[in-house]
């Protein structure tokens, strides 16, 4: 009885934005899955990400294939990993504590829902602010002259009002909810098609026709073409390891699973097949017009001859970086924060904590060393798969997909486990994280590191359910014993 807490005592103890979704405020419908992600498939990142599949040598196929079967993988592990989110109306970061311990949680919680979400959150802030700042430009010629040769800590008067401008666009999302986010990703839906699929046309027109393009010729792959091409599919999964650990911060709204399932299966794959058309269309088309590849869409969008189609494309570019930037980055911290200081912040207080600190922190600045930044991105990504792969070891291995929600919001409940530490979950996320990365320092496990998404989560997975089943049969040996001992007694 000492373990399990009255409503009016979990009200006390947690926020609301952390207590389970109400089911008849669960209103996500099959819609809202399916465009929710476009922002994070259709930005800049993405494109030049593509752009280095060709340039390691990859053919047209090879390319089109790598995106098409890590959309099947991913649209499968997100679902997967939304299922509790969907079932039980809770957060990512009450789920991560029936995997971690309350305490334990913490530490994946800060790594996914504060530092990368915030570090995140300041470079696609910052990226945006460049599209903005071209819109305006082309609207304005004079607004990139403002201030002459002044400057912010390097960044001109104009990239200051642009980013200042866009990060308080982000921000007035964040008052606005999940309600908000739900009406604006279906605007953002048409856009995607029209704008993207426009260039994919543009390219191809430009390169004379389709038959060009298919019969690419690459400069041919160096070292083992399976590798390499394994390889490309798990960076592609490993950019999505942060967005599949909190997913269930979104699956919380959906009014059933068949509609968080379909919506992102069918949402991640149709995108994908999407991006994977404009994407090749684009880099080759522009290496066969214009004898080099462009791999960053706003370029391609300053080429166009029509102000209008210069205007309306990269507004989308624009809106896409600020729904990756919510989806992927200002809700998560929100609910993280709220989480570790369930009494002093709500999850609007936490995200715009996040977003106020993902200002501070002058992404233009960090920018400027992109090899150190990606570096300690990559490692954050390391150990964000074997996360995904804990919590699903877990939740269909472990627990049979059955959790207890009185025990979960108790403050010494059956996820408080031995002093809020679930060790096992963290001796895996570790280990798994660590020979995952290895490859980085240590030439002979470099596959290892160039599957690291692969690697993290399956062996995190595997570790998990060992190390849990080994505690298991110990405990019950110890029961048993005690049971003897208890009969002889007698």
């Amino acid at each position: 009885m000492e373990q399990t807490k009255t409503p009016m005592k979990q009200e006390l103890e947690f926020s609301k934005d952390l207590l389970p979704t109400k089911p008849e405020e669960r209103n996500w419908k099959v819609g809202n899955f399916f465009s929710i992600w476009m922002g994070s498939v259709h930005n800049v990142p993405s494109y030049v990400t593509i752009g280095g599949f060709f340039a390691l040598g990859l053919s047209v196929g090879q390319v089109f294939w790598s995106i098409m079967i890590a959309s099947i993988i991913l649209s499968v592990i997100m679902v997967l990993n939304g299922h509790a989110g969907t079932k039980y109306g809770i957060p990512f970061s009450m789920l991560l504590r029936t995997s971690y311990g309350v305490k334990g949680a913490m530490l994946p919680g800060i790594l996914r829902g504060c530092i990368a979400a915030v570090m995140w959150f300041g470079f696609q802030t910052y990226a945006g602010s460049i599209a903005f700042s071209i819109l305006i430009g082309k609207l304005w010629p004079g607004y990139l002259e403002l201030g002459g040769e002044w400057n912010f800590f390097g960044l001109s008067l104009s990239g200051l009002i642009s980013f200042v401008l866009f990060w308080g666009i982000n921000v007035l999302f964040i008052y606005g909810g999940i309600a908000t986010l739900g009406k604006f990703i279906k605007l953002l839906s048409p856009l995607v098609y029209i704008v993207f699929g426009g260039m994919a046309i543009w390219a191809i027109k430009l390169a004379g026709g389709i038959t060009p393009i298919l019969h690419y010729t690459p400069k041919g792959i160096e070292g083992n073409s399976v590798i390499v091409f394994l390889a490309c599919v798990s960076a592609m999964l490993a950019t999505w390891a942060s967005p599949i650990a909190n997913v269930a911060d979104f699956t919380r709204e959906a009014s059933s699973q068949k509609d968080q399932a379909k919506g992102q299966i069918a949402g991640l794959i149709i995108t994908y097949l999407l991006f994977a058309i404009a994407s090749i269309a684009l880099i080759v088309g522009s290496e066969i017009a214009f004898g080099t590849p462009i791999w960053n869409v706003l370029d391609v969008v300053e080429r166009f001859d029509s102000k209008f189609a210069i205007a309306i494309s990269v507004l989308t570019i624009c809106l896409t970086s600020l729904s990756v930037n919510i989806t992927g980055n200002i809700i998560p911290a929100g609910y993280q924060l709220s989480a570790l200081f369930p009494k002093r912040i709500t999850f609007k207080s936490g995200a715009l904590i996040a977003a106020v600190i993902g200002f501070i922190i002058m992404p233009w600045k960090l920018m400027e060393n992109a090899t150190s930044i990606f570096i300690f991105l990559n490692i954050i990504g390391g150990l964000l798969s074997p996360v995904a792969g804990v919590m699903l070891a877990n939740y269909f291995v472990i627990a049979k997909r059955e959790l207890n929600m009185k025990e979960l919001y108790s403050v010494n409940g059956r996820y408080s486990y031995k002093d809020g530490f679930h060790i096992p979950a963290l001796v895996a996320t570790v280990i798994a994280g660590a020979i995952s990365l290895i490859g980085q320092f240590v030439p002979a496990f470099k596959v290892l590191n160039d599957l690291s998404f692969f690697s993290g989560m399956i062996l995190a997975f595997l570790i998990y359910i060992v190390l849990v089943n080994r505690r298991l049969i110990a405990s019950k040996k110890v029961q048993e014993q005690e049971h003897e001992d208890l009969v002889k007694g007698a």
